[in-house]
């Protein structure tokens, strides 16, 4: 997969507090949750919308030995093909112990989108 230049919608960039790499347009970074702009025109662009949200929990039993986990992230295209894959985090549950998993995609109009709406000719 090729990066989006920059500007582009999918355009990314790393986060100056947490080096966690986000989009470019991002107000406020999804992971460490810092404020990055606060002059940026894309700071009044709307809500960010919570397009999809599963959250699980997994007990360990009172009696065995430990579990070991990978928390595994894959996101495909609308043909199957593999985008990207990442490791998010590793760990073990003793006898008793519980762990939740929460994932979320946010998704939030990008300038395009809102130009879109307004009326005038783009050149």
């Amino acid at each position: 997969m090729s990066a989006p230049r920059p500007g582009a919608a999918g355009a990314t960039r790393a986060c100056p507090h947490c080096k966690t790499t986000i989009l470019e347009s991002a107000v406020i970074c999804p992971a460490c949750k810092h404020y990055l702009r606060y002059d940026s025109p894309n700071a009044a662009a709307g809500p960010v919308t919570t397009a999809l949200q599963v959250e699980g929990s997994i007990r360990h039993p009172a009696e065995g030995g430990a579990w070991e986990y990978s928390v595994v992230l894959t996101i495909r295209d609308d043909e199957g093909n593999e985008i990207a894959r990442q490791v998010v985090g590793v760990g073990a549950m003793h006898a008793g112990e519980e762990r939740t998993f929460n994932l979320a995609v946010e998704v939030m109009p990008t300038n395009d989108m809102r130009r879109a709406g307004k009326r005038g000719s783009r050149h």
